[in-house]
């Protein structure tokens, strides 16, 4: 770690104060250094071609440590991911904190560490940011804000306006991981458990089921904010079609359905941040899915549903005994703060 003179974050004066230039000469500027950051320029100037997506996002997790990770790689990979659910390559990312006086400088490192390395397995770099400093009791020790840019792949056509009747619906990991990971280190809910976070980045086996089966891949989504339920009532209501999800399918881990239980929440509408959701044409659902577990991150993947002409905007669950049931919209979250 660097030598700095200071343990903890303190409040400079202004944005071009001492302890802030400090930080990021110190700090940010060697740790993530690239031929793009290493201008030390207000913005990055870059040349790419073709169409391009483009994603911000803002991170004010608590606790900012968890199970499996921290607030700085999550950060990153939610970004990263969001350009991948567009079809996108992600290239480049901006990064911006906002860090409440007091911080531990050691905390500050570790999620910079954290920073870098998510970067790096996602094949991003981080090419312009920000940082500010708030009075103590005026923030809640970082957040973080990333925006990123990449590439559309040049076989990606993902849009609601391409899903049909008979898509096949593939998640592509255990549901409600991170959120159950997270709710194991809260004060007063905490439980034994092992469980960590599935937060990691999915661009490269995006990109793998783009590279063969292109536009057969009709949407892609990651269920962060509000789970799988949220996200599939969302995609019927804007294709106006309907979805029907098997209960006996999907897959969850032991104990995080034990978790679930004990605390009565619903394993579809909590967080994820490590799988996503692909709805995909019904002649090539069985070869996605084997190419889906051929990768690091979708070994656990699994068909759960298809598109349905029946009951359009609605999302109807198939139990484990057979029944049916609708699974509506979430009001509010379940579990605030969770990424």
């Amino acid at each position: 770690m660097p030598q700095l003179d200071f343990d903890v974050i303190t409040l400079g004066h202004g944005s071009g104060g001492i302890l802030t230039s400090k930080l990021l000469a110190a700090g940010v500027f060697d740790l993530l250094k690239n031929p793009l950051l290493d201008t030390h320029h207000d913005g990055a100037v870059f040349e790419l071609s073709g169409p391009l997506a483009f994603s911000t996002d803002s991170y004010v997790i608590s606790p900012i440590f968890f199970p499996g990770g921290n607030i700085g790689e999550l950060a990153v990979n939610g970004t990263v991911n969001d350009l991948a659910m567009c079809g996108a390559v992600p290239k480049y990312l901006s990064l911006s904190f906002i860090i409440e006086e007091g911080l531990p400088m050691s905390e500050f490192w570790e999620i910079l560490v954290a920073i870098k390395f998510a970067a790096e397995r996602a094949g991003v770099s981080i090419v312009t940011g920000d940082t500010k400093v708030v009075e103590k009791g005026k923030g809640d020790k970082i957040f973080i804000n990333t925006s990123g840019i990449g590439q559309v792949h040049p076989q990606a056509k993902i849009s609601t306006t391409y899903i049909q009747p008979g898509d096949k619906l593939i998640v592509s990991g255990y549901v409600a991981t991170h959120g159950i990971a997270i709710m194991s280190v809260r004060e007063g809910l905490d439980f034994e458990t092992d469980l960590v976070s599935d937060t990691v980045n999915l661009n490269h086996a995006v990109k793998s089921l783009l590279d063969e089966f292109g536009s057969a891949i009709h949407l892609l989504r990651d269920p962060t904010r509000g789970g799988v339920a949220t996200v599939l009532n969302e995609i019927a209501r804007d294709c106006s079609l309907g979805i029907d999800i098997m209960q006996e399918q999907i897959p969850v881990l032991d104990d995080v359905a034990g978790a679930c239980e004990l605390l009565g929440l619903d394993p579809l509408y909590v967080a994820n941040e490590g799988i996503f959701l692909a709805l995909v044409a019904a002649d090539v659902a069985d070869q996605v899915l084997t190419k889906l577990r051929e990768t690091d991150v979708g070994k656990q993947a699994a068909i759960i549903g298809e598109v349905v002409p029946e009951h359009p905007a609605q999302v109807v669950l198939t139990s484990r005994i057979g029944g049916k049931r609708v699974v509506n919209m979430l009001v509010g979250e379940q579990l605030p703060r969770i990424c």
